[in-house]
């Protein structure tokens, strides 16, 4: 029908953990992908952490029958799952946001990595491609 505006589909992004024991889905766009290299995200992922975000009232939690959250720091938790160990989230006391695992992410997820931010603290085993973006410590 001409004339009519139809609006457009809320876009909506679905992941898990490995086991399946832990879902969720998000409303609305996400982050670009950022790669964070500190040495806590590397401990608790095995590797540098990559991770989109969005708001946190945007994050629905669809299966949360084995999600538990570690205080990771005064100001920050880190959600997982229980049973299979996967690293899920990431959230700060004082922020409005959740960071989410792009890898947990259903695909296709339409991301980019935009850039490896604390990358000060990289490991000595890795190298990133020189045409990446690299941050010392965190964007604002």
């Amino acid at each position: 029908m001409a004339g009519v505006v139809r609006p457009m589909a809320e876009q909506h992004t679905s992941g898990s953990c490995l086991c399946g024991a832990v879902s969720f889905t998000v409303r609305g766009p996400l982050r670009p992908v950022l790669a964070c290299h500190c040495s806590q995200c590397r401990k608790t992922s095995g590797h540098y952490w990559a991770a989109t975000a969005a708001p946190s009232d945007c994050v629905e939690i669809t299966r949360e029958g084995a999600l538990e959250w570690f205080q990771s720091s005064a100001q920050a938790q880190r959600g997982f799952c229980r049973r299979c160990g996967s690293s899920l989230f990431w959230r700060h006391a004082s922020r409005d946001a959740w960071g989410i695992a792009a890898g947990a992410l259903d695909s296709p997820t339409g991301l980019h990595t935009q850039a490896h931010i604390f990358f000060a603290d990289a490991s000595d085993y890795y190298l990133i491609h020189p045409d990446e973006a690299t941050i010392e410590g965190s964007p604002s």
